[in-house]
């Protein structure tokens, strides 16, 4: 009898996946995560309204027990302001003690001459003051934590109990950890299987294709069909801009936040892709895509060979056949919340730039992939569990390196485009500080400052 139930029940859900994998290889929609997307915001801004009325109800009775009977004041804890303060920026730095990455700081090295400079200790205190404020709130160590939400998507995890305010509450997140966990996840995982082996298959009969226009052809379009399956194993929902200025060819540079930037914009069109070889299940992709269509992959140790890279670079797009190869410029994911220091070596190799922005929205699901705390299958499972993987992407004009600029002034230039457009804040630091120790050049900057500052006095 239950054999008999699960057999009339698997024919419809089969046939279901199979029409939702249909529809994503053919790049169609009938509308239904767009659906899901506006019914989660719904849910979320009841949420937000249950919070705030408990929370105020909570402040209310809390300042009438809560009474300094010595001082003879009453102590609110104001939890709006809080929450209005909780991920926003506490220190206002001194600009002058930031690093300008641009400026040549063999120009500006400090006299050998001796001179008598009279030394005061509040000439230091600006320098404590910058040491103390790092140590409260550092510009680079917070770029790589989960950004802070403004109000509960019902799945961030949190110290503050928040589902367990009504009994509504708590329902509606009951409800939504079974359904992501019992109906989105094993489905996420079906389909993300059958994209793999799609991708597999496709690719390596595409491999046989005799290099030309029918190939290339031919491999956008393979290309298109099976990062669109992929895209529904997270449940992404895209929204492309600006569509005219679309890469062609060139260099295609974007801000980074996962691994599933990749995704995202290969769904939309065809790129090359450049770095370092992997293993597990991103050196499967890699292996595949290598097959279908020309991608530059190096091992760790030519990785670090700044030359080779380049001369590889230059010899990919010098050719007009060969699609735009996408490049991440900061060489590691950023949280969603700012865009960090471009490593100039693309922007050595002369041609056409695209800048592409991408801006994930936060109450849907956390995108950043924090490598350094979990793996990739770690950051697979999350992105499974979460609610969706909604984004942006602007396709911005394309840009040229001016007459007398140099490659470090044209990359801060594109990199400030894209951070005004993603609504990124745009930071001079380099993101590898979060794995290695400063640069020498940085502490030059600031003792050649420190120096300046104190001869000036």
């Amino acid at each position: 009898m239950i054999s008999e139930i699960i057999n009339i029940c698997w024919i419809p859900f089969t046939g279901f996946i199979s029409f939702l994998i249909l529809l994503s290889a053919i790049n169609k929609s009938i509308g239904v995560r767009k659906a899901y997307v506006n019914l989660l915001l719904r849910i979320f801004e009841y949420g937000r309204v249950s919070i705030e009325t408990a929370s105020k109800e909570n402040q209310k009775f809390e300042s009438k027990s809560k009474t300094d009977k010595k001082l003879g004041l009453e102590i609110v804890e104001d939890d709006d302001n809080k929450e209005a303060l909780n991920g926003a920026t506490l220190i206002t730095r001194d600009a002058i003690l930031l690093p300008q990455a641009q400026e040549n700081t063999q120009e500006k090295q400090v006299s050998s001459k001796k001179e008598e400079i009279n030394f005061d200790f509040e000439k230091c205190l600006d320098y404590v003051k910058s040491g103390i404020e790092a140590i409260i709130e550092d510009d680079v160590t917070s770029r790589f934590e989960a950004e802070e939400l403004k109000s509960w998507n019902m799945l961030t995890r949190t110290n503050r109990h928040y589902e367990f305010i009504s009994w509504k509450i708590t329902l509606i997140w009951v409800v939504g950890f079974v359904v992501r966990y019992t109906i989105l996840m094993p489905l996420r995982v079906l389909v993300c299987f059958i994209g793999v082996v799609w991708l597999t298959l496709c690719t390596a009969a595409v491999g046989y294709l005799k290099d030309g226009e029918q190939k290339r052809a031919v491999v956008h379009k393979v290309l298109g069909q099976c990062f669109g399956v992929l895209s529904s194993a997270i449940s992404a929902v895209i929204t492309y801009h600006n569509e005219d200025n679309r890469p062609s060819s060139g260099i295609c540079v974007a801000n980074h936040t996962s691994p599933i930037d990749v995704l995202v914009l290969m769904c939309d069109s065809t790129y090359s892709l450049i770095g370092q070889r992997h293993g597990g299940f991103l050196g499967i992709l890699q292996r595949a895509l290598a097959r279908a269509s020309p991608h530059i992959w190096f091992e760790r140790g030519e990785a670090k060979d700044r030359h080779t890279v380049a001369e590889r670079l230059k010899q990919h797009v010098s050719d007009p056949n060969n699609p735009p190869i996408l490049i991440f410029p900061e060489g590691t994911c950023i949280n969603n919340t700012s865009v960090m220091q471009f490593k100039k070596g693309s922007f050595e190799v002369g041609g056409v730039i695209y800048p592409v922005a991408i801006k994930y929205d936060p109450r849907f699901g956390d995108a950043f992939w924090n490598s350094a705390k979990y793996s990739m299958m770690q950051y697979l499972y999350m992105m499974m569990t979460s609610w969706a993987i909604v984004c942006d992407v602007w396709y911005l004009p394309p840009m040229y390196r001016q007459d007398g600029e140099s490659a470090i002034d044209f990359a801060n230039r594109v990199k400030g485009v894209i951070a005004k457009q993603g609504g990124l804040v745009d930071l001079v630091w380099d993101g590898q500080l979060k794995r290695m120790k400063p640069k020498k050049e940085w502490k030059e900057i600031q003792q050649v400052e420190f120096a300046n500052r104190l001869k000036s006095d």
